[in-house]
């Protein structure tokens, strides 16, 4: 392994972890935004907002950050993903402003029919982000037209980004977050409502559960690529081992009423899911449809090594202070939900 590739496959890693915090953290309260309808009390919808209250923008910095180091460790794939799914990206921008116009502007007017908007519109952008996120994840395990520039050969229309495939990672995806939502929820709230996210947990797992199949299957039989990398890497089978270990401790956890060890194994489940989806792409960052050798992989798209050294050193002294302020910030919130005068 040249020194080269040893710095590309650092900051291949490094967007992992990046877009593994995000799906983790902003996951849980995607989730909330999700089941938001599930409620009709006022005064319950307003637990549910100030369950993420606090936590939501803080979570959103990991994704900005995501965006932030793909464009400057790897620009050309940072530039065709954009030219792909400019459109996708843009709704996904969209829906996360409209979230947190939501919850700012809830509050301003007692009038129903005003929190009624607010209280749609939250769950409506929450439920399109988390869906637009797993069709984009869909579209890269499928792959994207490239050609040998790097460019697309034909551009992509809106509808062609909605295959079937991409469809089911997109539902498996919102599924996957009302599931992690629910647990967190029942961690955050108590008495008659908390025996209600109870049962939400039930049926999202049960949902989940079911998408996980399907999707699996879809997986296995049109990307053959994907299965290839269990063969060169069989070492990652000890990764989908644990994936189904914490995916079968989560009822487990629930019927126990363990919630807290229910939201780990739901987080090691999505960080999992994170992970194989990066070990499907490596050594790739967009994967071509048209021909294998237009791939554009880590040292097609990287930047300089150099660049990759400044940028690793910078990583490595901010990293400690983000992590800091992210474990104060949960400490300081931990327990349950206590909505005051101030809250949402």
């Amino acid at each position: 392994m040249g020194p080269s590739l040893g710095i590309q496959i650092f900051w291949f890693a490094i967007l992992g972890a990046l877009l593994t915090g995000y799906a983790v953290l902003d996951g849980f309260d995607l989730g909330v935004g999700i089941l938001h309808l599930c409620v009709r009390k006022d005064a319950e919808r307003r637990v549910l907002m100030n369950s993420i209250g606090p936590l939501w923008d803080g979570n959103e910095v990991w994704l900005v950050v995501f965006g932030g180091a793909i464009f400057a460790a790897f620009p050309r794939a940072y530039a065709a993903a954009f030219s792909g799914f400019y459109t996708p990206f843009m709704m996904v921008l969209v829906a996360l402003i409209f979230r947190g116009v939501s919850m700012e502007f809830r509050g301003k007017q007692d009038w129903p029919l005003w929190r009624t908007f607010w209280d749609a519109a939250f769950c409506a952008a929450s439920t399109l982000a988390t869906f637009l996120f797993g069709a984009v994840v869909g579209n890269c395990i499928h792959g994207l037209p490239l050609g040998a520039d790097g460019d697309f050969v034909k551009s992509p229309g809106f509808f062609d980004l909605f295959g079937w495939y991409p469809t089911t990672i997109g539902l498996f995806a919102v599924a996957t977050f009302a599931m992690h939502g629910s647990i967190y929820l029942y961690l955050k709230t108590e008495g008659e409502l908390q025996k209600r996210v109870h049962g939400w947990m039930w049926t999202t797992f049960g949902i989940f559960l079911i998408l996980y199949i399907v999707s699996t299957i879809f997986t296995m039989t049109t990307n053959r690529p994907s299965i290839e990398k269990f063969r060169d890497y069989p070492w990652v089978w000890a990764v989908v081992a644990l994936n189904v270990l914490a995916i079968a401790n989560i009822p487990r956890a629930i019927s126990l009423n363990k919630p807290f060890y229910a939201f780990i194994s739901s987080s090691c489940t999505i960080a999992a899911f994170t992970f194989l989806f990066g070990m499907t792409l490596f050594p790739n960052m967009i994967v071509s449809t048209v021909d294998p050798s237009y791939d554009l992989t880590l040292a097609k798209s990287a930047s300089s090594e150099t660049t990759l050294w400044i940028m690793a050193c910078v990583a490595l002294l901010g990293m400690p202070f983000v992590l800091t302020y992210t474990a104060t910030i949960y400490w300081v919130f931990r327990g349950k939900v206590q909505v005051g005068k101030f809250s949402y």
